[in-house]
């Protein structure tokens, strides 16, 4: 149709006008991206004809209770590894319909972004390769259908690196932020809950008595507070030479069923901004900072971490911008050259950490991710003292009704 080639042209012309970021170009010399690259030039009706998304679109997604995945049991026959297929198979591609939705109507000059495009393009591809899959009939096509899964998750590894650099690069163009923050917060979550069930389902084929898939039987909030401390205070001591001690208190022998997978986002973003604030406010006195404090509480319906430091605070100009994305202190901190960007440029900390520093995309993101999982993020700044940020989430066998994924 008419529309579509003048689409096309201008998308073509975006290109143009905006080269692809160098980010950006290495994210598509891997292999999963090449290939995507070569499908962008295949023809213009196969490739947009998108009658089959619109169908499922319309279709509501089915989400799952943690209890249910919990105690839904293993069976000595694999028939649970079988129904799970089933399952993912058959909700995948409608909740890719939604996504893909999404994108489509974002406002025509951020939808035309290089950048966005190629996410935009990557769900595409991801709904096509699950709808072809053949029907789970048995533990041969299940195999098959795991190594799709596991190649798709690897290919959107970097959607949420690509989505900040791609709204970043057409900021301007944004005239209403709710527009932005709406479609981040639905895209992002959904990637959540999508790639929590993808490796719910991969990892139900190992055998590890501590787990059901994803979910930890006696998940210790401590022991995972504990890992991404050590994680984060070496960045800080990488980036200032020494790092904030951190102090663990509260309910530190609480045990509980988890998924450590969201916590594994959130933790490490917040105790990174706790040493950032203590390191900065403390410049003059690097090696004599104070300790940044963790508390953890726990009860019948949620548990909550509260993560307090004694780095000044947030000012009262910038702490209503916090939570929205693309706010990064970092920026403002440059003006020093001692408060170089820390940990804008730190690599992927393994495939549970997405590398959301840098684009302002951490406490939006994290914020969203615990609203998501029934739970909330809130900031309480002491101007003058220091921060105490609560995380609080939703037991999945608690009293209170468990959230879904």
């Amino acid at each position: 149709p008419n529309g579509l080639l003048v689409f096309l042209e201008l998308t073509a012309r975006t290109e143009q006008a905006n080269p692809v970021h160098p980010s950006t170009a290495r994210l598509l010399m891997r292999p999963g991206l090449a290939e995507l690259a070569r499908e962008r030039s295949k023809t213009v009706t196969s490739f947009y004809n998108q009658s089959a998304i619109d169908a499922s679109a319309e279709k509501a997604s089915v989400r799952l209770t943690l209890a249910t995945l919990l105690y839904s049991g293993k069976s000595p026959d694999g028939h649970h590894i079988l129904s799970s297929a089933k399952y993912l198979h058959k909700e995948l591609p409608v909740r890719i319909a939604h996504r893909i939705k999404g994108f489509r109507s974002l406002p025509f000059i951020i939808g035309c972004n290089p950048t966005i495009l190629q996410v935009h393009e990557l769900y595409i591809r991801a709904y096509h390769m699950l709808v072809d899959f053949p029907p789970i009939k048995d533990q041969d096509v299940e195999a098959r259908f795991c190594k799709l899964v596991q190649q798709l998750l690897d290919d959107h590894k970097d959607v949420v690196t690509m989505l900040a650099q791609g709204f970043r690069e057409c900021r301007k163009h944004v005239q209403d932020e709710t527009i932005l923050r709406n479609f981040l917060d639905t895209t992002l979550c959904s990637r959540l809950g999508i790639r929590m069930l993808a490796t719910h389902h991969l990892a139900l084929h190992e055998d590890n008595p501590d787990f059901v898939g994803i979910i930890c039987r006696r998940l210790s909030p401590k022991k995972i507070i504990e890992k991404w401390v050590d994680f984060a205070r070496r960045l800080c001591e990488h980036q200032y030479g020494n790092a904030p001690r951190v102090r663990i208190n509260g309910h530190v022998a609480a045990r509980f069923p988890f998924i450590p997978l969201p916590l594994d986002y959130v933790l490490p973003e917040l105790l990174k901004n706790a040493m950032r604030a203590t390191m900065e406010s403390h410049l003059d006195t690097p090696y004599n900072v104070p300790d940044v404090v963790v508390t953890i509480a726990n009860n019948d319906i949620d548990f909550v971490i509260r993560i307090s430091d004694r780095g000044g605070g947030i000012p009262h100009n910038i702490v209503d911008k916090v939570m929205d994305y693309h706010f990064s202190t970092a920026e403002e901190s440059a003006q020093d050259p001692r408060m170089s960007n820390l940990f804008n440029n730190i690599t992927n900390s393994g495939n549970q950490s997405s590398p959301m520093h840098g684009f302002g995309f951490g406490l939006p993101t994290s914020r969203a991710y615990a609203e998501y999982l029934g739970g909330s993020l809130s900031i309480q700044s002491m101007q003058g003292i220091g921060t105490d940020v609560y995380l609080r989430l939703r037991h999945i066998d608690g009293k209170g009704e468990s959230f879904r994924v």
